[in-house]
């Protein structure tokens, strides 16, 4: 008997069904198949490389409530609660505030009635904000275009009945949430802008913890890669880079597609977010291997904790569709998956939420941490933002000529 071949003919199965699952070989998350199969002490070393310290500490684990375990376990969705610390300081108290993620599926198939499918997400996703509410979050923060599938790279206009103003029907709703719980809900929601010819927007909507509009951010940068071509239904926003002061802390919104622009993250930063959301919809095959990495990377070069939050599942479309690499037309863009995180201005994130599951992640955060990291690294006092502006200035103009210095000696071709 060829045991060798039968061996890799297993391992081959077991792969493609963890494919078709979402799963990571049959686990939730790459640090679960790491800690199960892996020594304590080989684990740990490994943790360490990959999510780093938080102030030279293992991340802590936060107990949760019984309540909030409860209705995960009722309503089948992963739970995760860390903790961030920073170091004591002797002129102010801590900041600490507790912030939240959601990550989830769409409910109906997308044949169904629209307005079916976006109470059928409501229904979904309102356990899992009560169970944010018995943790005693904060601040929340729901996927991009959660009240809907992410139908934008279709190119079928139908979709944008989903639309709806920023005091619509999903504000509405997470309103009377935010003001019973006392906390900020961000709420990224397809806008339909009835002031401005009914345009269309991708948005997020911020919501005070009095149930209150404090504001809107819609998404700077606009994707043309792959299936992600949206600008069918809206385009590059026209708000700036704002950040909301709420009870909490001072927050912004990068959505989505401007997490791969570092002068984005940039802004956002020099306007004084301490914590910066990335609501998204993005898949395996695309930017799986991005996804740890620049997220992180914004919260330490910019001195602030960044929740990255990513939908599950995969959605069907009836009609097939054609994107711009080439592919045979397609009914689906692929496995979203979700792995949302936090990240912290001193290079430590948490363990990702499940790749295929619902999902609420819970972090507290002590918001000294922001300060103490841009007092150690001086990346504000060491920046060069003359040269960037220069540099910047001298691109945008048709005569710009890069700054090449070539070696005389180096024989010319021509292309």
């Amino acid at each position: 008997m060829d045991t060798t071949h039968n061996g890799q003919a297993k391992e081959e199965a077991a792969a493609a069904a963890a494919v078709r699952d979402g799963s990571v070989c049959g686990y939730e998350s790459l640090d679960r198949l790491l800690r199960d199969n892996l020594r304590p002490e080989v684990f740990q070393e490994v943790s360490r490389l990959l999510i780093g310290l938080n102030c030279g500490r293992t991340l802590e684990v936060v107990p949760l409530a019984d309540s909030a375990k409860a209705l995960s376990s009722e309503c089948d969705f992963d739970i995760q609660a860390f903790r961030f610390t920073a170091d004591k300081e002797v002129l102010r108290e801590p900041r600490v505030v507790r912030v939240g993620l959601i990550q989830n599926s769409i409910v109906l198939p997308t044949t169904a009635p629209f307005l079916d499918q976006k109470r059928a997400i409501h229904q979904k996703v309102k356990p899992m904000i009560d169970a944010a509410g018995a943790s005693g979050v904060n601040i929340l923060c729901l996927q991009e275009a959660w009240t809907m599938p992410f139908a934008f790279c279709t190119r079928e206009k139908r979709w944008c009945e989903f639309a709806e103003p920023v005091d619509g029907e999903s504000t509405r709703f997470l309103q009377d949430l935010a003001k019973k719980y006392n906390m900020v809900i961000v709420n990224p929601i397809l806008e339909r802008d009835v002031n401005h010819g009914e345009t269309i927007w991708n948005t997020a909507v911020i919501i005070g913890n009095h149930g209150n509009i404090i504001g809107k951010h819609r998404k700077n940068h606009i994707p043309r890669v792959g299936d992600f071509n949206e600008s069918t239904y809206y385009m590059e926003g026209n708000t700036g880079h704002p950040v909301f002061e709420t009870a909490y802390g001072k927050i912004a919104v990068n959505i989505c597609y401007g997490r791969h622009h570092p002068l984005n993250w940039l802004a956002f930063g020099l306007n004084g977010a301490e914590i910066v959301f990335n609501p998204s919809a993005t898949v395996g095959e695309l930017s799986e291997p991005m996804w740890p990495i620049e997220a992180r990377n914004a919260a330490i070069a910019n001195s602030y904790f960044v929740g990255s939050i990513n939908r599950v599942g995969t959605e069907t479309f009836p009609n097939p569709f054609t994107s711009g690499d080439g592919k045979p037309q397609h009914a689906d863009f692929g496995h979203f998956y979700g792995s949302s995180h936090f990240s912290a201005p001193d290079a430590s994130c948490t363990p990702s939420l499940s790749r295929h599951r619902d999902g609420l992640l819970v972090s507290d955060m002590d918001l000294n941490l922001c300060r103490q990291l841009k007092d150690k690294w001086g990346f504000r006092m060491t920046a060069r933002y003359e040269l960037y502006a220069d540099i910047l200035a001298q691109y945008l103009k048709p005569e710009f000529e890069p700054q090449v210095i070539s070696d005389p000696l180096l024989q010319k071709k021509s292309y």
